[in-house]
């Protein structure tokens, strides 16, 4: 993996969705690096650690991470967010905190669980990236962008910032995909011992309205926010209320106050 670091305060640790690396959080470092370390993470396969081989496994991903920056708040978007909370599910003396940032405990829909996507979206996805591999990458892109109340200038700067690093590996793309269709962790989100934020926008197209506030409430010490004209990427269309919640999330971690 690779971490770049940024600012100085109290530590801030963000990882990235799928396809996408630490640089796409500008709008967040823009805000926040005055008063918050930043470590903004490659994932394996992307990014600057595109030629990493390791698997995109995150009990190993988030053991890795705590020890690399531990005493840190964890940030996780989209399939990040698995990542992040798996760090604050296994490493509560290592981790300070938890912000979920469109980022369900389950992507794809159940009988249990409405607040999720169709069982075919990322199975497809997966054999349109062996058709078309830049093709199907720029899909995911619009999709992410799509219910926003800025979607055209989201989807320019994804556009924009995507490929800037490089563009991400096949293999890590394939796993990270397996990782948002099979991955369920409701079960385990009353063990968690940290305080969490959940912010979700309220048109996001992958993630449903519902999914963040159903999976705080199974959360102790939980506060679910969704953010009115926001998609999946509410960090580049509501960077200023996105930064605005982590930071007063931040200010209660550090005084020790519930969530």
């Amino acid at each position: 993996m690779h971490i770049e670091t940024r600012g100085h305060g109290p530590a801030l640790g963000l990882i990235h969705g799928w396809a996408m690396h630490g640089g796409l959080f500008t709008p967040l470092v823009d805000r926040l690096a005055e008063h918050y370390t930043l470590h903004l993470v490659d994932l394996p396969g992307h990014g600057h650690a595109r030629d990493d081989d390791r698997a995109l496994e995150p009990v190993a991903l988030a053991r890795a991470l705590v020890a690399r920056v531990p005493d840190a708040v964890w940030l996780g978007w989209s399939l990040g967010g698995q990542v992040a909370l798996r760090a604050a599910l296994d490493h509560p003396d290592r981790v300070r905190g938890l912000v979920m940032l469109a980022a369900s405990p389950r992507f794809v829909r159940s009988d249990d669980w409405p607040h999720g996507v169709g069982s075919a979206l990322f199975s497809d996805f997966g054999d349109a990236l062996q058709r078309d591999f830049r093709g199907t990458l720029d899909g995911f892109l619009a999709l992410e962008a799509l219910g926003s109340s800025s979607a055209q200038d989201e989807l320019r700067k994804l556009r924009a910032q995507a490929f800037e690093r490089g563009e991400p590996s096949p293999r890590a793309l394939l796993e990270g995909l397996r990782l948002l269709d099979t991955l369920d962790l409701r079960a385990e989100l009353p063990g968690l011992q940290l305080p969490s934020l959940w912010l979700s926008g309220r048109r996001d197209r992958l993630v449903p309205a519902g999914a963040m506030p159903a999976a705080a409430a199974l959360a102790p010490q939980s506060r679910s926010v969704v953010i009115a004209n926001a998609g999946h990427a509410p960090f580049l269309g509501a960077a200023d209320e996105v930064a605005a919640e982590i930071d007063t999330f931040m200010r209660t971690v550090s005084a020790g106050q519930p969530a």
